[in-house]
Protein backbone atom coordinates (compact mmCIF):
# COMPACT_ATOMS: atom_id res chain seq x y z
CA UNK A 1 0.00 0.00 0.00
CA UNK A 2 2.97 2.59 1.12
CA UNK A 3 4.33 1.81 -2.31
CA UNK A 4 1.19 2.41 -4.20
CA UNK A 5 0.67 6.02 -2.56
CA UNK A 6 4.62 6.81 -3.31
CA UNK A 7 4.18 5.97 -6.85
CA UNK A 8 0.60 7.72 -7.20
CA UNK A 9 2.29 10.62 -5.22
CA UNK A 10 4.79 10.74 -8.00
CA UNK A 11 2.89 10.35 -10.84
CA UNK A 12 0.86 12.82 -9.62
CA UNK A 13 3.99 15.20 -9.37
CA UNK A 14 4.86 14.42 -12.99
CA UNK A 15 1.95 15.77 -14.52
CA UNK A 16 1.63 18.87 -12.60
CA UNK A 17 5.26 19.67 -13.86
CA UNK A 18 3.96 18.75 -17.29
CA UNK A 19 1.11 21.52 -17.10
CA UNK A 20 4.11 24.52 -16.44
CA UNK A 21 7.90 24.96 -15.45
CA UNK A 22 9.26 21.79 -15.12
CA UNK A 23 10.17 20.41 -11.38
CA UNK A 24 13.41 19.41 -10.37
CA UNK A 25 14.08 16.61 -7.73
CA UNK A 26 13.95 13.68 -6.87
CA UNK A 27 9.90 12.35 -6.43
CA UNK A 28 11.06 11.87 -2.67
CA UNK A 29 12.05 15.15 -1.95
CA UNK A 30 9.43 16.70 -4.17
CA UNK A 31 6.79 15.01 -2.34
CA UNK A 32 8.68 16.14 1.20
CA UNK A 33 8.44 19.99 0.01
CA UNK A 34 4.59 19.61 -1.08
CA UNK A 35 3.84 18.09 1.99
CA UNK A 36 5.58 20.82 4.48
CA UNK A 37 3.98 23.42 1.78
CA UNK A 38 0.66 21.75 3.02
CA UNK A 39 1.03 22.27 6.33
CA UNK A 40 2.04 25.94 6.02
CA UNK A 41 -1.32 26.34 4.77
CA UNK A 42 -2.89 24.54 7.62
CA UNK A 43 -0.92 26.43 9.77
CA UNK A 44 -2.15 29.79 8.70
CA UNK A 45 -5.60 28.39 9.05
CA UNK A 46 -5.29 27.66 12.36
CA UNK A 47 -6.92 29.43 15.19
CA UNK A 48 -3.53 31.21 16.09
CA UNK A 49 -2.21 31.57 12.34
CA UNK A 50 -2.48 34.71 10.76
CA UNK A 51 -5.60 34.37 8.15
CA UNK A 52 -7.97 35.53 10.80
CA UNK A 53 -6.61 38.77 12.28
CA UNK A 54 -8.97 41.63 11.88
CA UNK A 55 -7.42 44.16 14.42
CA UNK A 56 -3.74 45.25 15.63
CA UNK A 57 -5.09 47.62 18.35
CA UNK A 58 -2.66 50.05 20.24
CA UNK A 59 -2.83 50.91 24.09
CA UNK A 60 -2.80 54.18 25.71
CA UNK A 61 -1.33 54.82 28.93
CA UNK A 62 -4.37 54.83 31.31
CA UNK A 63 -7.90 53.98 30.62
CA UNK A 64 -8.87 52.45 27.03
CA UNK A 65 -12.64 51.84 26.64
CA UNK A 66 -13.15 49.39 23.90
CA UNK A 67 -16.00 47.76 22.17
CA UNK A 68 -17.98 48.08 18.83
CA UNK A 69 -19.53 51.76 19.47
CA UNK A 70 -17.60 55.02 18.03
CA UNK A 71 -17.31 56.04 21.58
CA UNK A 72 -14.97 53.82 22.29
CA UNK A 73 -11.56 54.55 22.37
CA UNK A 74 -10.52 51.05 21.28
CA UNK A 75 -13.03 50.35 18.05
CA UNK A 76 -13.75 46.72 17.88
CA UNK A 77 -14.99 45.64 13.93
CA UNK A 78 -17.50 43.79 15.45
CA UNK A 79 -19.12 42.73 19.04
CA UNK A 80 -20.94 44.25 21.73
CA UNK A 81 -21.04 47.95 21.90
CA UNK A 82 -19.77 48.46 24.97
CA UNK A 83 -17.25 45.54 26.06
CA UNK A 84 -15.12 46.93 28.95
CA UNK A 85 -11.70 48.79 29.86
CA UNK A 86 -7.94 47.87 29.39
CA UNK A 87 -6.36 50.07 32.12
CA UNK A 88 -2.70 50.27 31.25
CA UNK A 89 -0.60 51.75 33.76
CA UNK A 90 3.82 50.82 34.07
CA UNK A 91 3.12 47.97 31.91
CA UNK A 92 0.85 46.49 33.86
CA UNK A 93 -2.72 45.82 31.78
CA UNK A 94 -5.63 44.99 33.94
CA UNK A 95 -9.05 44.14 32.00
CA UNK A 96 -12.57 45.15 33.81
CA UNK A 97 -15.48 43.33 31.87
CA UNK A 98 -18.69 45.66 31.57
CA UNK A 99 -21.79 43.97 33.38
CA UNK A 100 -23.61 41.20 31.32
CA UNK A 101 -20.60 40.91 28.49
CA UNK A 102 -19.88 37.73 28.31
CA UNK A 103 -15.71 37.71 28.44
CA UNK A 104 -14.17 34.12 28.83
CA UNK A 105 -10.83 33.10 29.98
CA UNK A 106 -10.09 29.62 29.74
CA UNK A 107 -13.60 28.46 29.79
CA UNK A 108 -14.49 30.62 32.64
CA UNK A 109 -16.39 34.21 32.98
CA UNK A 110 -13.70 37.20 33.48
CA UNK A 111 -15.23 40.38 35.59
CA UNK A 112 -11.79 41.55 36.10
CA UNK A 113 -7.95 40.12 36.01
CA UNK A 114 -4.45 41.70 34.93
CA UNK A 115 -3.08 40.45 31.07
CA UNK A 116 -0.25 38.63 30.60
CA UNK A 117 1.38 39.49 27.38
CA UNK A 118 3.01 37.67 24.35
CA UNK A 119 6.29 37.94 26.30
CA UNK A 120 5.19 36.09 29.46
CA UNK A 121 4.74 32.90 30.16
CA UNK A 122 1.88 32.22 29.55
CA UNK A 123 0.08 34.89 27.58
CA UNK A 124 -3.66 35.87 28.41
CA UNK A 125 -6.22 34.70 25.27
CA UNK A 126 -9.53 36.20 25.78
CA UNK A 127 -12.67 35.08 23.65
CA UNK A 128 -16.03 36.92 23.18
CA UNK A 129 -18.31 34.79 20.38
CA UNK A 130 -16.33 34.00 17.48
CA UNK A 131 -13.42 37.30 18.85
CA UNK A 132 -10.15 36.19 20.36
CA UNK A 133 -7.98 38.96 21.68
CA UNK A 134 -4.39 39.00 23.50
CA UNK A 135 -2.35 41.48 24.59
CA UNK A 136 1.53 41.76 22.36
CA UNK A 137 4.41 43.95 23.66
CA UNK A 138 6.45 45.85 21.10
CA UNK A 139 9.22 48.68 21.07
CA UNK A 140 6.13 50.72 20.09
CA UNK A 141 4.00 49.88 22.94
CA UNK A 142 1.32 47.63 24.37
CA UNK A 143 -1.09 46.47 21.94
CA UNK A 144 -4.68 44.12 20.95
CA UNK A 145 -4.01 41.83 18.73
CA UNK A 146 -7.54 40.82 17.95
CA UNK A 147 -8.97 37.56 15.94
CA UNK A 148 -12.01 36.49 14.44
CA UNK A 149 -12.96 32.89 13.80
CA UNK A 150 -14.86 33.82 11.30
CA UNK A 151 -13.15 36.27 9.36
CA UNK A 152 -13.15 36.44 5.46
CA UNK A 153 -10.18 36.00 4.75
CA UNK A 154 -10.10 32.58 5.86
CA UNK A 155 -12.96 31.86 3.40
CA UNK A 156 -11.09 34.18 0.76
CA UNK A 157 -7.83 32.21 1.15
CA UNK A 158 -5.86 30.49 -1.37
CA UNK A 159 -3.03 29.04 -2.23
CA UNK A 160 0.16 30.30 -2.13
CA UNK A 161 1.72 30.83 -6.01
CA UNK A 162 5.28 29.77 -5.26
CA UNK A 163 8.26 28.86 -7.82
CA UNK A 164 8.79 25.60 -9.62
CA UNK A 165 10.59 22.76 -6.50
CA UNK A 166 13.76 22.84 -7.42
CA UNK A 167 16.53 20.67 -5.53
CA UNK A 168 19.63 22.75 -6.88
CA UNK A 169 18.05 25.58 -4.17
CA UNK A 170 18.71 22.83 -1.00
CA UNK A 171 22.63 24.28 -0.34
CA UNK A 172 24.65 23.04 2.03
CA UNK A 173 26.72 26.16 3.34
CA UNK A 174 29.16 26.29 6.19
CA UNK A 175 28.21 28.92 8.74
CA UNK A 176 30.59 31.13 10.36
CA UNK A 177 30.76 31.32 13.64
CA UNK A 178 30.27 34.85 15.50
CA UNK A 179 32.55 34.89 18.76
CA UNK A 180 30.88 36.62 20.45
CA UNK A 181 27.73 37.24 18.01
CA UNK A 182 27.47 40.17 16.42
CA UNK A 183 24.57 42.41 16.29
CA UNK A 184 22.49 43.32 13.53
CA UNK A 185 20.04 46.08 13.04
CA UNK A 186 16.09 44.54 12.17
CA UNK A 187 13.62 47.09 10.88
CA UNK A 188 10.30 46.34 11.14
CA UNK A 189 6.72 47.28 9.31
CA UNK A 190 6.75 50.26 11.69
CA UNK A 191 9.77 51.72 10.39
CA UNK A 192 11.25 50.74 13.78
CA UNK A 193 14.72 49.16 14.05
CA UNK A 194 15.67 46.29 16.52
CA UNK A 195 19.36 45.46 17.78
CA UNK A 196 19.50 41.55 17.28
CA UNK A 197 22.27 39.74 18.28
CA UNK A 198 23.21 37.06 15.05
CA UNK A 199 24.98 33.49 16.02
CA UNK A 200 27.01 33.85 12.39
CA UNK A 201 26.32 33.85 9.17
CA UNK A 202 25.64 30.86 5.95
CA UNK A 203 28.14 31.04 3.60
CA UNK A 204 27.21 29.23 0.47
CA UNK A 205 27.58 29.42 -3.20
CA UNK A 206 25.50 29.49 -6.21
CA UNK A 207 26.97 29.42 -9.60
CA UNK A 208 30.66 29.74 -8.44
CA UNK A 209 30.00 32.94 -6.43
CA UNK A 210 30.00 33.38 -2.60
CA UNK A 211 26.72 34.53 -1.09
CA UNK A 212 26.39 35.25 3.11
CA UNK A 213 23.18 35.13 5.01
CA UNK A 214 23.50 36.55 9.04
CA UNK A 215 21.53 34.33 10.84
CA UNK A 216 18.99 34.47 14.09
CA UNK A 217 18.64 32.17 16.95
CA UNK A 218 15.12 30.91 16.74
CA UNK A 219 15.70 28.66 19.95
CA UNK A 220 16.05 25.29 20.42
CA UNK A 221 17.79 23.55 17.59
CA UNK A 222 16.59 26.20 15.11
CA UNK A 223 18.65 29.25 13.36
CA UNK A 224 16.14 32.06 11.24
CA UNK A 225 17.20 33.91 8.11
CA UNK A 226 15.58 36.86 6.78
CA UNK A 227 16.13 37.96 3.17
CA UNK A 228 15.71 39.50 0.56
CA UNK A 229 16.94 39.00 -3.17
CA UNK A 230 16.59 40.09 -6.84
CA UNK A 231 13.09 38.66 -7.10
CA UNK A 232 11.86 40.90 -4.05
CA UNK A 233 9.26 43.53 -5.18
CA UNK A 234 8.94 41.78 -8.35
CA UNK A 235 7.94 38.09 -8.40
CA UNK A 236 7.95 38.15 -4.34
CA UNK A 237 7.32 40.35 -1.39
CA UNK A 238 9.77 43.27 -1.33
CA UNK A 239 10.28 43.21 2.34
CA UNK A 240 11.56 40.18 3.18
CA UNK A 241 11.26 36.34 2.99
CA UNK A 242 11.73 34.15 5.77
CA UNK A 243 13.36 30.74 6.28
CA UNK A 244 14.18 28.75 9.52
CA UNK A 245 16.94 25.24 9.07
CA UNK A 246 18.55 23.39 11.98
CA UNK A 247 21.74 24.67 13.89
CA UNK A 248 25.15 23.78 12.42
CA UNK A 249 26.21 20.20 12.58
CA UNK A 250 29.81 18.73 14.23
CA UNK A 251 30.99 19.76 10.52
CA UNK A 252 30.08 23.43 11.41
CA UNK A 253 27.17 22.96 8.29
CA UNK A 254 23.87 23.85 7.66
CA UNK A 255 21.12 22.99 4.98
CA UNK A 256 19.79 26.08 3.67
CA UNK A 257 17.17 25.16 1.74
CA UNK A 258 15.31 27.91 -0.52
CA UNK A 259 12.39 25.86 -1.69
CA UNK A 260 11.18 26.41 2.01
CA UNK A 261 11.33 29.90 1.66
CA UNK A 262 7.76 32.13 2.91
CA UNK A 263 6.26 35.23 3.13
CA UNK A 264 6.16 37.54 6.20
CA UNK A 265 2.75 37.04 7.56
CA UNK A 266 2.75 40.97 6.84
CA UNK A 267 1.56 39.72 3.34
CA UNK A 268 -1.49 38.39 4.36
CA UNK A 269 -2.74 41.29 6.94
CA UNK A 270 -2.07 44.86 7.79
CA UNK A 271 -2.29 43.38 11.61
CA UNK A 272 0.62 41.84 11.41
CA UNK A 273 4.39 43.26 13.24
CA UNK A 274 6.72 41.84 10.63
CA UNK A 275 11.00 41.77 10.69
CA UNK A 276 12.03 42.94 7.76
CA UNK A 277 15.24 42.09 6.02
CA UNK A 278 18.47 43.42 7.72
CA UNK A 279 21.42 44.99 5.29
CA UNK A 280 23.33 42.34 5.60
CA UNK A 281 21.15 39.93 3.77
CA UNK A 282 20.27 41.55 0.97
CA UNK A 283 21.58 38.60 -1.66
CA UNK A 284 23.05 40.21 -5.45
CA UNK A 285 20.87 36.81 -6.50
CA UNK A 286 17.57 35.40 -8.17
CA UNK A 287 16.33 32.75 -5.72
CA UNK A 288 13.99 31.68 -7.92
CA UNK A 289 12.53 28.74 -5.13
CA UNK A 290 9.42 29.00 -2.26
CA UNK A 291 7.13 31.44 -1.91
CA UNK A 292 6.15 34.01 -4.80
CA UNK A 293 4.18 37.03 -3.79
CA UNK A 294 0.56 35.59 -2.51
CA UNK A 295 -2.29 37.29 -5.70
CA UNK A 296 -4.73 38.41 -2.50
CA UNK A 297 -1.45 40.67 -0.73
CA UNK A 298 -3.42 43.32 0.76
Amino acid sequence: MNKLIFLLSAFIIFLTSCGGEKEKGSPEYIQEVRQWEQKRISRLKEETGWLNLVGLLWLDEGNNSFGYAKDNDIIFPSGPEHIGNLLLKDSVITITVNPGVKVLNEGKPVTEMIMKDDYSDSTTVLTLGSLRWNIIKRIKGFAIRLRDLNASLLKEFNEIERFPINEDWKIIAKFDEYNPPRKIIIPDIFGITEEELSPGAAVFEVDGNTYRMDALDAGGNRIWFIFSDLTSGKETYGAARYLYTDKPDSLGNVIIDFNLAYNPPCVFTKFATCPFTPEENYLKLRVTAGEKMWRGHH
